[in-house]
């Protein structure tokens, strides 16, 4: 996969095959290398799918390269849970923010500037989807590594009811990195690399507030439940992903509530 116009490789994906509606194709997992280096890091091994988790150890042994690290953007399975076995396939550490994910790893903090074998990779703290997601800013490429704060295609579901707040923080301050950096391309935790990275992050504020805007005028009109709300926001939303709705409207409904905007006896 060609990341940027000068010809060099350092991300290529191998795609888990966990395909489903909160997954979309499935988890990439990315293996990250500098160029003409022996030493690789892997990024979110994906879930406990040991022929995909021995597939990406593959793939890295036949390119003659060793694993030297492994990220994890956030805690959700479908990134992490693979982890641990992933490290004794390979013998590399686990890092990540949440301490329950680490495997022989250390912590992430924000705009600590990891270095493997030449390749450098910064790390932004990102929380919203999670209160532990990060971003990875490969800066020689002008790329930018989202997990699920940003998606190949959709949006994602806000996990935890005050989540929404700092999420809309992380969208304004990568819009801002962004252009400080002139990211030209976003790789996803799920669905296809996006090449327009200020269009994409405009549309997820645009989104965002155009959706807060439903719940204020869901609330105007007299709705007052959770699912109630759902029904006029998400009219069209399928059971197999109602909750992910639900759980966004109490997030919505959280961030209302923390700047004064909602009356009282909203389900909040």
């Amino acid at each position: 996969m060609r990341i940027d116009g000068s010809g060099t490789l350092r991300a290529s994906c191998v795609l888990c095959p966990n395909p489903g509606p909160m997954t979309l194709e499935g988890t990439n997992t990315w293996i990250l290398r500098e160029p003409g280096a022996r030493g690789v890091v892997v990024v979110d091994p994906g879930p406990h799918d040991e022929r995909h988790l021995e597939r990406v150890a593959r793939t890295v042994q036949e390119q003659g390269a060793q694993v030297l690290m492994t990220i994890v953007t956030h805690r959700h399975p479908d990134h992490s849970e693979g982890s641990r076995y992933f490290s004794e396939l390979t013998g590399a550490p686990v890092h990540a923010v949440d301490p329950a994910m680490r495997c022989s790893g250390a912590g992430l903090a924000d705009g600590e500037l990891l270095s493997v074998d030449g390749l450098g990779i910064r790390v932004v703290a990102t929380p919203g989807h999670t209160d532990d997601s990060v971003c990875l800013l490969l800066e020689s490429d002008n790329a930018l590594l989202t997990g699920d704060t940003i998606l190949g295609h959709g949006t994602p579901v806000i996990d935890g009811d005050d989540g929404l707040g700092p999420y809309m923080d992380s969208l304004y301050r990568l819009r801002d990195l962004v252009r400080e950096y002139q990211i030209r391309t976003l790789l996803p935790g799920h669905g296809p690399i996006l090449t327009s990275p200020g269009s994409v992050l405009s549309s997820y504020i645009d989104h965002r507030e155009s959706r807060l805007d439903q719940v204020r005028d869901a609330v105007g009109a007299g709705a007052t439940k959770v699912e109630e709300i759902v029904d006029r926001v998400y009219p069209d939303i399928t059971e197999q992903i109602r909750f992910a709705a639900s759980s966004s409207v109490r997030a919505q409904l959280r961030y209302l509530a923390d700047r004064g905007e909602l009356p009282e006896g909203i389900d909040a």
